[in-house]
C-alpha cells in the first residue's frame, strides 16, 4: 500500500525525490503517512482536497482485497 501511495505521488509532484511514505500496521488497520515537500504539499492536497480524496480512495480500494482498512495521513 505505501508503494502505491508513494508511486501516486511521485507522479504528481515538482520534488519527486522529497516524498517519503512510513506505514503503520495494526491488526486491522494500515496508516500511511505520506510526507512531501512543502512546496508540493498542494499538489497532493488539491483543490478542496480533491486530490487527496481521490488518493485515499484508490487504496482503499486496494486495501478491500486484503479487508484492511486504511488511512492515508498527509504530513
Amino acid at each position: 500500500m505505501g508503494e502505491l501511495v508513494k508511486f501516486i505521488a511521485k507522479s504528481l509532484v515538482d520534488n519527486p525525490d522529497a516524498v517519503q511514505t512510513n506505514e503503520i500496521e495494526g491488526e486491522q488497520s494500515i496508516i500511511i503517512e505520506l510526507k512531501v515537500a512543502p512546496e508540493d504539499m498542494g499538489k497532493v492536497i488539491g483543490k478542496q482536497g480533491r486530490i487527496a480524496r481521490a488518493i485515499r480512495t484508490v487504496v482503499k480500494a486496494a486495501a478491500a482485497k486484503e479487508k484492511k482498512r486504511v488511512v492515508v495521513e498527509i504530513i
